[in-house]
């Protein structure tokens, strides 16, 4: 059975930074796309970043310049989040699949971790 386990949320000043990191265990399946998901209060869910197996990255419009998802193996991702603002406060999910690789990914095609609080005071 697949489990995703995030850390590295909590609460910090805007303009500051986080690192979150997700490791994915009990798959057999070695070329995972892995991303970040998040969802604030009253706010549907939204794709915030995802890497393929080949490395290839998707970003969020609206973080693109600020966070930096990378590999730290096949089953490993972190998440650099760097100048954070107000609006980046949420509950952050790392999600993984091996049928596809977007922010399409939901409960039907992936796997998904209990999610992680970020909090930034402005």
């Amino acid at each position: 059975q697949v489990q995703l386990v995030e850390s590295g949320g909590g609460s910090v000043q805007a303009g500051g930074s986080l690192r979150l990191s997700c490791t994915l265990s009990g798959g057999d399946y070695s070329r995972y796309c892995m991303g970040w998901f998040r969802q604030a209060p009253g706010k549907e869910r939204e794709g915030v970043a995802v890497i393929d197996s080949d490395g290839s990255t998707t970003y969020a419009d609206s973080v693109k310049g600020r966070f930096t998802i990378s590999k730290v193996n096949a089953k490993a991702i972190n998440l650099e989040m760097d100048n954070l603002k107000s609006e980046d406060t949420a509950t952050y999910y790392c999600a993984a699949s091996g049928w596809t690789c977007g922010f399409d990914i939901d409960r039907s095609n992936g796997y998904w971790g209990q999610g992680t609080q970020v909090t930034v005071s402005s």
